[in-house]
């Protein structure tokens, strides 16, 4: 007979195994797919059709209690209804709020109930096999790479928070920004192009050398590489310095962009003025947009770009 701890851990063993196989049977369909220049839709209603892989996909990190935000965001930087679905046909951009399950789903869970609402409604929502709140952060970023990865065939996977103003355009109006980087890009502080010793901070610091949790994109293989070792990844308090140290140890270029760290408003209407648009913009001192609910549209009305990130918008029907 096994002991509690040794059935635990042949449990987790088989657990990690059959990750394994599945990630590399997805990896195994998904090069088969690249290798004819397609990959599969993500809608049930086109299920069997194929399509030109993607741009990016992005995740919009939610709550339960986050709707506000989520609308403020809807009315704003992010296509609604037939806009959002000719982003994705035209442009090749996916972008969708997302979030988990509450501890105790079921019909009848309010707060289920609100959000399978909302999504009917919008259909801009990223429900994830996840708790929300459970282990936090990191463990959600981890699940979200996962389920785009196996929803979407997409170059970069993109994460954001619904705190912060994204020129959504600006990716394809400027190929440096995702098309022509390598895998890592975010703003950061300027370090040694020389040497390694960058990655593991500056004097007095006491983490290493990380993204700002606002905004990161990273490319489809680093995606599946955290994806395929989720389990043994280790997480930190923070999100962000969690993923710092899932590739710290991988060859991989940072790149440092700093048209992903505006300010709000003068601070963008500056750089684009000089001819230098943000990808996004935020309040450095709440980690986001000061009361985004309410701020959102002054925001953008101040710091979109609309002559060059003009994007298709939902017409009237």
């Amino acid at each position: 007979m096994l002991s509690q701890a040794q059935t635990r851990e042949v449990v987790i063993a088989l657990d990690r195994t059959i990750s394994d196989i599945e990630m590399r049977l997805a990896a195994a369909r998904a090069a088969q797919m690249r290798s004819q220049g397609v990959s599969p839709s993500d809608s049930a209603a086109d299920q069997g059709n194929m399509r030109p892989r993607l741009l990016f996909v992005m995740g919009i990190m939610t709550t339960f209690n986050n709707r506000r935000r989520r609308d403020s965001i809807r009315k704003t930087w992010m296509p609604e209804g037939e806009g959002l679905r000719r982003l994705e046909k035209d442009k090749g951009i996916v972008m969708r709020f997302v979030i988990g399950r509450s501890a105790n789903p079921g019909p009848d869970s309010e707060v289920e109930r609100a959000m399978d609402a909302e999504d009917k409604e919008y259909n801009d929502i990223l429900r994830l096999n996840h708790v929300e709140g459970q282990d936090g952060l990191p463990l959600k970023i981890q699940m979200f790479l996962s389920t785009a990865l196996s929803t979407w065939d997409a170059d970069f996977y993109v994460k954001v928070d619904d705190d912060v103003h994204v020129n959504i355009g600006m990716p394809t109006q400027n190929p440096l920004l995702l098309v022509n980087v390598s895998p890592v890009f975010s703003c950061t502080e300027v370090f040694s192009l020389n040497t390694d010793h960058w990655k593991f901070g500056t004097a007095g610091n006491n983490y290493f050398r990380h993204a700002t949790r606002q905004l990161y994109a990273i490319t489809r293989d680093l995606a599946t590489y955290v994806s395929a070792n989720k389990h043994i990844l280790h997480k930190y308090t923070n999100e962000d310095v969690s993923f710092g140290s899932w590739l710290i140890g991988l060859d991989v270029e940072h790149v440092d962009e700093r048209s992903l760290c505006c300010g709000i408003p003068p601070d963008c209407e500056w750089k684009a003025q000089a001819g230098n648009p943000c990808g996004a913009s935020f309040d450095w001192n709440c980690s986001g947009v000061c009361n985004p609910a309410e701020r959102m549209e002054e925001v953008h009305r101040r710091c979109w770009e609309h002559r060059e990130a003009a994007l298709p918008q939902a017409q009237e029907s």
